[in-house]
């Protein structure tokens, strides 16, 4: 006769269910531990609770003692039924051992988090709001408050919250897995802003990763510290209605864009090295910014990253502002005190690579999620760091809505998007055989294409007003064209071939420059195929370059005099400017992250004297239409003379609208006096001498056209008048039509 297996009652599991939950080897544990309705039989309530030797459940309502439960695990797995009742109703836990007795919500209570449309939009990879959905969010659900985790790890068999609220146990707040969009979600009442957590995750090979921070974390610990933290939302900070109304026009083709560039963590230092916090930079680096009359500031990676020497450029938080200044609501005053003072933030972001840091985003389930299985697609030698997958929905979803959220949560006026080219070729630094064609054959990057666009047309749609520059350093084209007509959709390139150009124009001897002469003109050929910026960027100030003072040739005089002429000419060009922050007052160490500029410099004349220079060439730029508005429309540049080799001389001139005056720039490249010399314009008439680098109040030798010329009817480089003008050493002299 064949033996009965005795049949269990409706509350109690099996033992294989209670030993996979007091383990936390269970891949549902909604689907056990909570209060569960029974068709024949009395509710019944199962929980976990390490260390607790007594559970009863007490009526919510009325605080009455409804029953105890049995424990049916030593590691705390109780269950039992709730005499007399039949429906799910709201209940406490009583726990209770030798030590203390204490009451608790029970998050197994609660109701699923995501509604049907972020299932649908999840799972579509359209979700552009994903981030008020996944992560940790403050709420109120049920009456009760508590906060709202949510994370995506589609391969994980087990995924937990683990923080100081559970002594950072996994078994206590195993997720509720949403596996239509492998989204796993738990409430966890009784616990708010300013808690440290972290995912555990039981791995699709059934192993547990490295604790994960949250990928969606709005605030992580200070490095080097690893953990997210439960931020609290963003206060009412925000006065910057009417800056939001008119940035579309002042971040415009046609606007005079000047941006200084900055490491928020060594422009300057508190008197014992420790850095300035967000509302310190309210301050101190806002005024600043303004007084020298740059238009914006751009903030190199603000993302939290775990490493100093990376300056942000390999983050892991991308949702969070990094703690080494404050926390994200200190970093919203400071945009917010941006805004009040007329400049523009733009903020340096990082979708090209992200760190194989163990608690970041590498294998975050257990398998390449975020990343390609095969190192030929998923891995950049040159910075050790693994790239997106780009293919991927959720990926290219987690990206864009990471861009919008910048602009959507701090006001954030644009994106500076770095690394563009080693996301636009697949073969970007990698020899034969290390790379993978595409479907076509070809080098070309079509996921990352697909991407930019879909980041281009989300931006400019969802937040009017606000733009994009691209760090793209290959001739890709059409980077700063619309998305309809083929383009790649940014607002802006940086015109890196300009800058490598020039600069090493200028590092040489004087008398060789002769011979290089096309280096300062080829910009113009390509000048106005993209919108684009003119910039002296970190990048060149680092890794043994030098400082920009550094790279000139000659003598202290002919170092600073060189200098000012490349400001001139560099302003005068067509271009939006971007300068790195010390550059200013020709800061003459290289850049280091790890301390202040040197600011006593100021207090050395020729130091000053560039800064008044930098200062004085902002205002100018932005006064005169002719050097601005056509800055990306080749009708607003003409050369004069391109062709004066031995004299290293340049002459153009700058055009704005009809009725705007036309501005005259001559550059001089040698250290040698040039009298009488003769260049063509399109008007007789007075030209006033509106900035001169070679005046001494730059610290020049103050030769120059006594504030202005009438331009004679001598007709010259094919225009019915001109000019003879002295040109004075090393120098840029810049004219406007007087009339």
């Amino acid at each position: 006769m064949a033996s009965r297996t005795k049949k269990l009652p409706a509350w109690r599991p099996h033992e294989a269910v209670i030993e996979a939950i007091a383990t936390a080897r269970h891949s549902d544990p909604f689907a056990v531990l909570g209060m569960h309705a029974h068709a024949s039989a009395p509710v019944c309530v199962r929980v976990l609770c390490p260390g607790a030797e007594e559970a009863r459940i007490v009526d919510k309502k009325t605080g009455g003692e409804l029953a105890a439960l049995e424990k049916l695990h030593p590691d705390g797995f109780f269950a039992g039924p709730i005499p007399r009742r039949r429906k799910l109703f709201p209940y406490l836990i009583e726990y209770a051992n030798a030590a203390a007795t204490w009451r608790v919500e029970d998050p197994y209570r609660f109701p699923p988090l995501l509604g049907d449309l972020d299932v649908h939009l999840i799972g579509e990879g359209k979700h552009h709001r994903i981030y008020d959905r996944l992560g940790a969010h403050p709420q109120t659900v049920d009456g009760v408050e508590g906060v709202a985790f949510a994370v995506w790890a589609p391969n994980a068999r087990r995924v937990s919250v683990v923080g100081e609220f559970n002594q950072w146990d996994g078994r206590r707040h195993a997720m509720r897995n949403r596996i239509e969009v492998g989204v796993w979600e738990i409430f966890i009442p009784e616990i708010g802003p300013g808690s440290a957590y972290k995912y555990e995750i039981l791995g699709a090979d059934d192993r547990l990763q490295p604790l994960k921070a949250d990928p969606v974390a709005f605030e992580q610990e200070r490095p080097p510290a690893t953990g997210s933290r439960i931020a609290a939302p963003i206060g009412d900070v925000w006065t910057d209605d009417g800056w939001l109304a008119a940035r579309q026009e002042a971040q415009s083709v046609a606007a005079p864009i000047s941006i200084y560039e900055v490491h928020l963590g060594s422009w300057r230092r508190k008197d014992d090295n420790r850095y300035l916090s967000y509302d310190d930079l309210g301050e101190q680096l806002v005024g600043y910014a303004v007084d020298m009359g740059f238009t914006h500031l751009e903030l190199m990676p603000i993302s939290e990253f775990p490493f100093d020497g990376s300056w942000g450029y390999q983050p892991i938080g991308l949702f969070a502002p990094t703690s080494r200044f404050g926390p994200p609501d200190a970093f919203a005053r400071f945009v917010n005190r941006c805004h009040a003072s007329g400049l523009g933030v733009i903020a340096d972001w990082v979708p090209a690579h992200f760190p194989s840091d163990a608690h970041g985003l590498q294998r975050f389930d257990g398998t390449a999620l975020y990343e390609h299985e095969d190192p030929r697609l998923g891995f950049h030698k040159d910075w050790n760091t693994l790239i997106y997958n780009f293919g991927r929905n959720e990926v290219r979803n987690f990206l864009v809505a990471n861009a919008l959220f910048w602009l959507e949560r701090f006001h954030i006026d644009a994106l500076r998007v770095d690394a563009v080219a080693s996301m636009l070729y697949l073969d970007y630094s990698r020899e034969a055989g290390e790379w993978l064609p595409n479907i076509h054959g070809g080098r070309e990057n079509l996921e990352a294409l697909g991407f930019i666009r879909e980041l281009n047309t989300a931006t400019f749609g969802e937040h009017p007003g606000s733009t994009t520059f691209a760090e793209e350093s290959t001739a890709w084209p059409q980077v700063s064209r619309a998305v309809d007509g083929g383009g790649l959709g940014f607002g802006y390139k940086w015109n890196m071939g300009w800058m490598h150009d020039t600069l090493d124009y200028m590092s040489r001897e004087p008398v060789h420059r002769k011979h290089h002469h096309h280096q300062m003109t080829f910009g113009i050929h390509y000048g106005f195929s993209e919108n684009f910026v003119l910039p002296l960027s970190h990048d060149e100030v680092v890794h043994g370059k030098g400082s920009l003072i550094g790279k000139m040739p000659g003598d202290r005089w002919q170092k600073f005099a060189n200098l000012r002429a490349y400001f001139g000419f560099m302003w005068a060009h067509p271009g939006k400017k971007l300068l790195f922050m010390g550059g200013e007052f020709a800061q003459q160490h290289e850049w280091n992250h790890d301390k202040s500029l040197d600011w006593h410099l100021l207090g050395d004349p020729p130091h000053e004297q560039v800064r008044n220079l930098i200062r004085d060439l902002n205002h100018l730029y932005r006064s005169l239409p002719a050097l601005h508005v056509k800055d990306a429309d080749a009708s607003g540049f003409e050369w004069v003379d391109a062709t004066d080799a031995d004299n290293s001389i340049y002459a153009f001139l700058r055009y704005g609208h009809a009725d705007d005056p036309p501005v005259l720039v001559l550059c001089n490249f040698t250290p040698v006096v040039r009298e009488n010399y003769r260049v063509g314009v399109p008007r007789e008439g007075h030209w006033a001498e509106r900035l001169n680098t070679d005046s001494e109040s730059y610290g020049g030798s103050n030769v120059g056209n006594a504030g202005g010329l009438q331009a004679v009817q001598t007709p010259w480089h094919g225009r019915p008048a001109s000019l003879a003008l002295t040109l004075p050493p090393l120098s840029t002299v810049i004219l406007e039509y007087a009339g």
